[in-house]
């Protein structure tokens, strides 16, 4: 018999994904946790002191409900690891970039062996997902992206992230492709501003799209809308946007797996309003899994305020999500 969740019920996954406060969960975590509205945690540096610890807060949280919360990570490599100690230290994805430069089967090979690390070393602590692959691609002015991305040329992204989606599949990790439709032509950092990209359709289908389209093509599951306004295709940011989010990636694409927002806390998404204005706007756009990651009070506002109407197809979204050990969720 499945277990119940700590309020006496089974209690179905909610549309929020979000953050908690430090290396152990407090009261006010936990209550958060069993809110029908949460569905995931996502994990920060100061969530992690060693393995030991997080393997043991992974446990303590999936053991809150049922069915179990997911937990997730951005951990691509390069500057964007969070865990270090006792972790492989992974090299930027723009490394494997360079090496398709000279051998693309060595590069191929070794994207695999970065996904299988990251899929084997996340998996030990009890993480789900991690929100990589970039797919964005190099164009050499981003200040947020850079090193981040693979190569500048869209066919060397496209194999090289097939690779380490690929190497987390042998570990049973399901891949997120970030951040669509493409955030590496555009200088600014969404984190603390609202860039625009001021591109037409054709050329962003032509090049930036191209790894996406190939990847939902290889089955990845996961998929992270940008903070980004095309005001040449579509007014609205691309991560509230059923132009984007529906016509294009599910349509156009046949994008079937789970759409994720970026960090709904970053400055880009201001403009559409409160944290509750703003997930009430992405789900309507098209997004499965909004993230209000780092705002407490705002969480709980959202909590109090919000009212979503139920998805019926969220449950089986989650589960794709859901690390898997020989045939199992863990």
């Amino acid at each position: 018999m499945p277990r119940k969740s700590a309020t006496g019920k089974r209690l179905p996954l909610g549309p929020i994904m979000t953050s908690i406060e430090g290396a152990e969960l407090t009261a006010e975590d936990r209550e958060i946790l069993c809110h029908p509205l949460i569905g995931g945690v996502i994990y920060f540096a100061r969530n992690f002191t060693d393995k030991a610890q997080l393997a043991a807060l992974s446990k303590e949280i999936k053991a809150l409900r049922e069915p179990q919360l997911l937990i997730a990570v951005d951990h691509e490599g390069g500057r964007v690891q969070r865990f270090r100690e006792g972790f492989t230290e992974i090299q930027p994805m723009r490394s494997l970039g360079d090496l398709w430069m000279t051998h693309p089967p060595s590069a191929r090979s070794r994207a695999f062996e970065i996904g299988f690390t990251i899929g084997h070393e996340l998996g030990e602590v009890g993480i789900d997902f991690t929100f990589a692959p970039v797919l964005d691609l190099d164009y050499g002015e981003s200040t947020v992206i850079g090193h981040r991305a693979f190569h500048r040329d869209p066919g060397a992204v496209a194999a090289l992230a097939t690779a380490v989606m690929q190497g987390l599949r042998a570990e049973g990790m399901a891949a997120v492709g970030k951040h669509f439709p493409g955030h590496g032509f555009v200088k600014g950092d969404t984190h603390w501003e609202r860039p625009t990209d001021d591109r037409d359709f054709a050329t962003v289908l032509a090049a930036d799209l191209i790894p996406f389209r190939e990847l939902i093509a290889a089955g990845i599951d996961g998929i992270m809308a940008a903070h980004l306004i095309f005001p040449n295709i579509d007014p609205q940011l691309a991560g509230f946007s059923p132009y984007w989010l529906q016509e294009v990636l599910r349509h156009k694409l046949h994008f079937k797996g789970v759409i994720f927002t970026d960090d709904l806390g970053m400055v880009a998404a201001h403009a559409v309003g409160d944290l509750t204005a703003r997930c009430e706007a992405a789900v309507q756009g098209g997004c499965d899994v909004v993230l209000p990651c780092n705002d407490r009070p705002g969480l709980i506002e959202i909590l109090d305020r919000w009212k979503p109407e139920p998805e019926p197809s969220l449950s089986r979204k989650w589960e794709r999500m859901r690390k898997k050990v020989a045939g199992r969720r863990l």
